[in-house]
């Protein structure tokens, strides 16, 4: 690409509107530019990046055996309806009507149609098994789209479903696309931890997540010191502590006036925090439930909807909480009537403090045999230097951009959409599928994180726009520009699109710029053009080499390889 006559340009300022690295930089670098919240234009530059991308997960993709096909953006409500998913997508999911009033919805994501699909193909075992993909646009209507690419309304997702007789051919199925993620992630230079996560609204029998790791991932990454194990903070296992071995003391109710915080309990007690437990007033499908956990830890809902079977988890309001005797800011178990929730920690303490149901007082001295509870289990999240569950070493956490992400879901849709098969027994199964996620914008925006300066992106070789740059100092100059013309065909002819800046621009303006949009690697022709040299750097690198016309070529096709 020629820059003279192109579509192209910078921004000097930081967009006022993005907040991540990565939105900052495509914004200013002209890759991508806001729609509206939540909705972005893939510009000249960025529509090359993302192909690029979508060309390596093509490869890896295509090589296990999966065929790719393509799926509509839009479809009746009632497939999500008949899966079970319309009420847990709720208002996330854009829905709007046809002419003539059928319901519809812009997909969030494409099992229903998928399996749908595979019917079409499948009647016996001898139909099976078979995997494919495709590389979709998808819908979600996000409460808070930030960071740019990474939370966004409309996006665009590599998804992939498998289809197996029984659950060992899952497993097989599941291993092939699983290292092909690993391959497309490497290739991609991404730092990625694979973590164990919830299956969440998908379902299903275990989720696995490719988080690249960031600073401004919105996923929290638990890490072990000693070993090499990896979980998403919603689903990882908290090891509790042995058991208190002290005797147990008189419950006792004592005055704590205008101490309504766990906090300030604690210090107007004159006790570490670690010997309070602390009531959570919450809202399970509606109904009032009463969570009791150690001060200082925080409750995870992934877990405790877990525990429960519920569905939605909120605050209970005002009204809810009237429905009991709780008091709160003095809230404890004994004599509480509601739905009580012990966190599994609990059950190991000794003389610990609780609220007392009454305004301005709490008991000390309180001991699991004082009250009665509903349900118990590990419903917090895990802190730093916990013990870690597979070796005991030391937990640790890191931020991360969830890129990819595989499940192995059974028969949950295939039985929702009566995808069945005659085995050899003459009996009728359900197909057992797996499905897999890679988000295309996120990754872009996961490498831009992971990779960049002051000066700008700098983007691995195998998917920048281009992979050099050839700058003309002078463009007046006759010899100048018919050096870098010279270049720029014979990169042509060797199979290596270069943008050339031709622009009649100050050299340090093009060079900003070159910088700016992370080209990997820049020819200079200036003054020592008249000699056939050029001058060559590389965007990660300060150290300029003088060469010959050849030998920058040379080096070109060589660094491409």
């Amino acid at each position: 690409m020629k820059l003279k006559n192109s579509y192209f340009y910078s921004l000097r300022e930081a967009p006022k509107d993005e907040e991540s690295i990565s939105a900052i930089l495509l914004s200013r670098a002209g890759y991508i530019k806001k729609s509206s919240a939540g909705i972005y234009m893939f510009l000249p530059l960025g529509l090359k990046v993302k192909k690029n991308i979508e060309k390596i997960i093509r490869e890896e993709m295509d090589k296990t055996g999966s065929q790719e096909l393509i799926m509509p953006c839009m479809m009746p409500e009632d497939l999500y309806v008949a899966s079970g998913r319309r009420e847990n997508f709720g208002s996330s999911m854009f829905s709007l009507e046809d002419r003539s009033g059928k319901k519809m919805v812009l997909g969030p994501t494409h099992e229903e149609l998928f399996a749908i699909a595979a019917s079409m193909k499948v009647n016996s075992y001898k139909d099976l098994p078979f995997s494919l993909y495709q590389i979709q646009t998808k819908f979600r209507d996000e409460a808070r789209p930030r960071y740019g690419l990474i939370r966004v309304k409309e996006f665009l997702m590599k998804d992939a479903y498998t289809f197996d007789l029984d659950y060992e051919g899952l497993d097989v199925s599941y291993g092939k696309i699983f290292n092909a993620y690993h391959n497309v992630f490497t290739r991609l230079g991404l730092n990625y931890k694979v973590v164990v996560a919830d299956t969440g609204v998908m379902g299903g029998l275990l989720s696995e997540e490719f988080q690249a790791i960031s600073e401004i991932g919105e996923d929290t990454v638990v890490l072990c010191d000693s070993c090499d194990y990896a979980s998403n903070l919603e689903v990882s296992q908290k090891v509790d502590p042995d058991k208190e071995t002290e005797e147990d003391k008189p419950l006792q109710m004592v005055e704590t006036p205008n101490q309504e915080s766990i906090e300030e309990v604690a210090k107007y007690l004159n006790l570490p925090i670690e010997k309070t437990v602390k009531a959570l007033l919450m809202s399970v499908d509606g109904k009032l439930v009463i969570c009791l956990v150690r001060g200082n830890r925080e409750l995870n809902q992934a877990k405790i909807l877990k525990l429960l079977k519920g569905q939605e988890l909120n605050f209970a309001n005002d009204e809810l909480i009237a429905t009991s005797n709780a008091v709160p800011g003095y809230t404890g178990p004994i004599g509480l009537n509601a739905t009580i929730v012990v966190d599994s920690e609990v059950l190991t303490m000794k003389n610990f403090v609780t609220g007392a149901n009454k305004e301005g007082y709490h008991y000390i001295n309180t001991n699991i045999k004082d009250f009665i509870y509903d349900f118990a289990g590990d419903i917090v999240n895990v802190q730093k230097g916990d013990k870690c569950p597979n070796c005991g070493g030391n937990i640790y956490f890191k931020k991360g951009i969830e890129v990819g992400n595989t499940f192995k879901l059974g028969v949950k849709y295939s039985e929702a959409m009566n995808l069945y098969y005659q085995d050899k027994d003459m009996s009728i199964k359900p197909v057992v599928m797996g499905s897999y996620g890679i988000g295309v914008g996120r990754t872009m925006a996961a490498i831009v994180e992971q990779n960049h300066d002051e000066n700008g992106l700098i983007w691995p070789v195998n998917i920048a726009p281009y992979k050099v740059g050839i700058v003309i100092i002078n463009v007046k100059d006759e010899k100048q520009s018919s050096l870098a013309a010279e270049i720029y065909d014979k990169l042509m002819n060797s199979g290596i699109e270069p943008i050339m800046d031709d622009r009649d621009e100050r050299a340090g303006v093009k060079f900003k710029d070159m910088e700016l949009i992370g080209i990997p690697m820049r020819i200079t022709v200036g003054r020592d053009a008249v000699n056939g040299n050029v001058e060559f750097i590389l965007r990660t690198e300060k150290k300029k080499e003088i060469l010959t016309v050849d030998q920058a070529i040379e080096k070109v096709i060589e660094l491409c390889k």
